[in-house]
């Protein structure tokens, strides 16, 4: 019950319970083993469920000071549920969590929950060397509010088989969340085979796998060992789509940062001819994207993206007049919402990005610019 009366909350998608009260709504999700989120004092929601789509691998906004911009981050998340995307991985790679700290992680989570609302599911990445700060790091999601999270394999010690096995088992057992394991050799040093998957895959937290491994002969390795119950995501955009026409669920998407709306169309129908067409558009965003190190050209991407059109479900979102300050001002400031294109002209993000990492050189900004151009050429309805 909130000061407006009454709500519906959310147990998964398409199911919903009201009461009379409190108490018996509480009933009621727990009846469902539903798990709960505080909304806003007295009103509570159950963990959005981890599913099939677009899974944006969200950047983390810093202004010219490399401070991290709240208030950009809270308007690309409304304008990711407004484009259509499945879900929101934060604090991952491409989120730079390696710089922030203990306090920035939590308010980005935090900021992630509440802007997000049970609309989509938050994934958290709390991958780390040692198992202790993984456990550490996962319970806090938990206690923040996180559906789920994103744990890469231990990095650069190259542990064997049966250590990885025993790592994500221990994580496991000590974090009552969804796990998404994430396999990604080529950052890491260490290949978590699909036999040691299928292992994992019988733990009931151990919910899908981020494959990034640049070969989708894993789609069928890997539920031939797992099975249809395991979320397969790819972790590479130029082969996603073919890894989910493959059998695949999603795509934990770079390029969706940048178009969120043709992202989730194309993954809903991998297979038809539409999907092939905007696949083929946001080729030139999913190689150039990767010119220099992630999140580099996808931050100077962020801040140059123009919208095709005045579409709200394309790169407009309505920003209620209390954010409006964070995105520039508008001729439209005191109406109480407004379509606010907050990419274009000096609107762009700010593209503050964080040491070791620098911002884009000017030699790679004509390529995107240019795979720009050739994303907004998508129709996206």
């Amino acid at each position: 019950r909130s000061p407006r009366g009454p709500r519906a909350l959310p147990i998964e998608r398409g199911t919903a319970v009201a009461g009379p009260n409190y108490e018996s709504v509480l009933e009621q999700i727990a009846m469902r083993g539903g798990r709960l989120i505080m909304l806003w004092p007295g009103v509570v929601a159950a963990a959005v469920q981890l599913g099939r789509g677009s899974y944006v691998a969200l950047v983390t906004p810093m202004d010219a000071a490399n401070a991290v911009d709240y208030g950009a981050l809270r308007n690309l998340l409304e304008w990711h549920v407004a484009s259509g995307t499945d879900g929101v991985v934060a604090l991952g790679t491409t989120g730079e969590a390696s710089t922030l700290d203990a306090a920035e992680r939590d308010r980005v989570l935090e900021t992630c929950v509440d802007a997000c609302r049970g609309r989509v599911p938050v994934v958290a990445g709390t991958g780390a060397i040692d198992t202790r700060a993984v456990v550490a790091m996962g319970r806090r999601a938990k206690a923040l509010g996180a559906d789920g999270t994103l744990v890469v394999t231990p990095y650069y010690v190259k542990p064997p088989q049966r250590a990885l096995e025993a790592h994500f088992l221990a994580v496991a057992e000590a974090v009552d969340l969804p796990m998404v394991l994430y396999n990604v050799p080529g950052r890491t040093g260490v290949d978590l085979l699909p036999e040691t998957v299928a292992r994992l895959a019988a733990h009931p937290n151990v919910r899908g796998i981020k494959e990034a491994t640049g070969d989708n002969g894993r789609v069928a390795a890997l539920r031939d060992a797992c099975g249809g119950d395991l979320l397969l995501y790819s972790g590479e955009d130029a082969m996603g789509r073919e890894f989910v026409e493959l059998g695949g669920d999603g795509v934990i998407s770079v390029t969706a940062n940048v178009a969120p709306a043709a992202m989730a169309r194309m993954l809903r129908a991998p297979a038809g001819a539409a999907a092939r067409a905007i696949d083929d558009s946001l080729r030139p965003l999913h190689e150039k994207l990767f010119c220099q190190a992630n999140p580099i050209p996808v931050k100077y991407a962020l801040h140059r993206a123009r919208p095709r059109g005045n579409q709200v479900h394309g790169a407009f979102v309505l920003i209620s007049a209390r954010w409006r300050g964070h995105v520039g001002s508008s001729p439209l400031d005191g109406a109480p919402d407004t379509p606010v294109d907050f990419h274009a002209g000096a609107r762009g993000l700010a593209t503050g990005i964080r040491p070791p990492l620098a911002p884009l050189e000017a030699e790679f900004h004509a390529d995107i610019d240019a795979a720009l151009a050739a994303a907004d050429a998508v129709a996206v309805k």
